[in-house]
């Protein structure tokens, strides 16, 4: 338990992706994107996830096959890495600043994907990045990894950093939820007995 690694080709994208859950926060991210790979790069600090993401995919189209597959593959990663969650905390929220951004983020590994998705972000783009592949990003991402995940912005008008805001927060948040408690460690934290 704690490790995964992924390899997803499609006629889109080619995508390697490995992950570690207990990590010091070390990445190397290459998507093709520019703006994902520092929001993966901050993503993998702030969760102390060692991640390596190497994506090729048709982005002289536009980003979204390569932002939605990624999301897949991490969502997937998580799921393989997180076993059948024994010891888990399992629940993991967080209320973030980022300047004038306030960024509330809550998370279940509950066995259930499941997406409440509340950020009001107010440019179409931030650089060449389309800000809609955000939701699709998350969604791709809980409905893969089996999360519920519910993000809200309280406060900000910058784009950017409604983003980055919302990235480190997802990122806390599962870095409390996976945490393994010791005593606890044989458990799978449900009465249904499984996640």
């Amino acid at each position: 338990m704690g490790n995964s690694e992924i390899t997803r080709k499609t006629g889109e994208t080619k995508i390697q992706l490995s992950l570690s859950l207990y990590g010091t926060g070390e990445s190397q991210i290459s998507t093709g994107c520019g703006f994902l790979d520092h929001m993966l790069t901050l993503f993998a600090k702030h969760g102390r996830f060692d991640l390596t993401v190497e994506c090729k995919g048709d982005t002289y189209v536009d980003d979204h096959h390569s932002v939605e597959d990624i999301g897949i593959c991490l969502g997937m990663a998580f799921a393989e890495a997180l076993g059948n969650g024994a010891g888990i905390t399992r629940y993991g929220h967080i209320i973030l600043p980022m300047d004038e951004a306030l960024i509330l983020a809550a998370v279940d590994i509950s066995g259930r994907g499941h997406l409440e998705y509340g950020l009001e972000i107010p440019t179409e783009k931030v650089g060449t990045f389309d800000t809609e592949l955000v939701e699709e990003f998350l969604i791709a991402f809980t409905r893969k990894s089996n999360m519920t995940l519910h993000i809200q912005q309280m406060a900000g008008k910058n784009s950017h950093h409604i983003i980055e805001g919302a990235f480190k927060a997802i990122a806390r948040c599962l870095n409390m939820a996976v945490m393994i408690q010791e005593a606890y460690r044989d458990e799978i934290p449900s009465t249904k007995g499984v996640l």
